[in-house]
């Protein structure tokens, strides 16, 4: 039976649970209008809501149980989300360039000219080759950049091609939007964080869609607004997809490499502090060609474990400080072969190694990872 509404006022009181005493109880209690104090009257609850707490215990939440006299606070307007933060383009003073950076750049750039390294034919800048729409064109290189974080170029490339494929055999936002989250899983599956980044681009195809006019945006900021993007995929993508150089697409290769070659004082601890050092002194034209060379480099002789000093001019020139001294030792084992019916066979194998002797500052930051990167 609906209770019918009176002019009564009510009040809330309180007693210990004879369950346990550690245990209040509240209750709503009619108040007869001429004994009850108007500063202490309580309006009836609009709903009672019951919910469990992490030990499944109903907790009872009574609303509006404030004076009728009492004014309400209003109620305060939904935030707008958080506004991005523009990605800094400038160091408040320039870091000084190195005494002989030129020399260093110009005897990299002479030893990748004589190997191919996968970054030559399997980098971002490679991804569009298979497309012919511009505005295509530019989506997968956002999308291979995507993909590349954490992963070799072979395997992005690979994911690259089978996910074109997979959604009908071209790489466009429409396709991709409507391909089957499991379609695009099952083509990226074997890039690392793969799960993470087939949300990434689903929702960043999505965005473009949305507020860009199904085309890569031209900015940085822009482009760092997309999920899974940061400043190293926005700077590469306009250098690859817009031909606009605003800055320098810093990855671990870069930030690795140059700290090697302590072109940072002191040495930088991220990939964007590094950027900003290079952006400071850098010349502009170059760019958009040092994450391209770097890679290589690092890819080929320079690589994380082992680096191969001794295929490196700039260790035989003595213009890298942190070369390491590549020592060949030989050791002869024999094996002997014995058979029932003749004489014994001995063979002598020699074998050649390669022992590392690293120069390698153990505190400092540019030392190499324990891992390839």
């Amino acid at each position: 039976m609906k209770r019918s509404m009176s002019s009564k006022a009510i009040r809330l009181t309180s007693h210990p649970s004879s369950l346990d005493s550690s245990v209040q109880l509240f209750k709503l209690e009619d108040v007869d209008p001429g004994e009850a104090d108007p500063s202490r009257t309580l309006r009836r609850s609009k709903r009672v809501k019951l919910d469990k707490d992490g030990d499944g215990a109903l907790i009872q939440d009574l609303e509006d149980t404030v004076p009728p006299t009492a004014s309400r606070k209003p109620k305060a307007a939904p935030t707008s989300p958080k506004k991005q933060k523009a990605i800094p383009q400038a160091l408040d003073k320039p870091h000084p360039p190195p005494s002989n950076w030129k020399e260093v750049y110009d005897a990299i750039a002479e030893m990748r000219s004589r190997v191919t390294a996968p970054v030559d034919t399997m980098g971002c800048d490679m991804a569009q080759r298979n497309e012919t729409d511009p505005k295509n064109k530019r989506f997968t290189t956002l999308v291979s950049l995507m993909l590349s974080s954490q992963t070799k170029d072979e395997v992005t490339d690979a994911a690259v091609n089978k996910l074109r494929e997979a959604i009908g055999g071209t790489l466009s936002i429409n396709a991709l939007i409507a391909a089957n989250d499991s379609v695009i899983s099952e083509a990226i599956n074997k890039v690392g964080f793969w799960r993470r980044k087939s949300q990434y681009i689903k929702q960043a195809a999505q965005r473009l869609r949305d507020n860009f006019d199904s085309d890569v945006p031209k900015t940085v900021d822009e482009l760092c607004s997309l999920p899974g993007v940061g400043p190293k995929m926005a700077f590469l993508t306009l250098q690859s997809a817009w031909k606009i150089n605003v800055g320098i697409g810093v990855d671990v290769h870069v930030h690795r490499i140059t700290n090697l070659l302590k072109w940072h004082k002191p040495p930088t601890k991220t990939p964007e502090e590094t950027r900003l050092n290079l952006q400071s002194w850098l010349p502009k034209e170059l760019h958009p060609e040092i994450n391209h060379l770097l890679v290589g480099f690092g890819q080929t002789i320079c690589v994380p474990v082992r680096p191969r000093c001794d295929q490196c001019t700039l260790s035989s020139n003595s213009l890298c400080p942190s070369a390491q001294k590549v020592v060949t030792s030989k050791s002869r084992k024999s094996l002997v072969m014995a058979s029932s019916s003749g004489p014994k066979l001995e063979i002598s194998v020699e074998e050649t190694s390669l022992l590392t002797i690293s120069k390698y500052d153990p505190q400092s930051p540019s030392d190499p990872p324990a891992k390839p990167a």
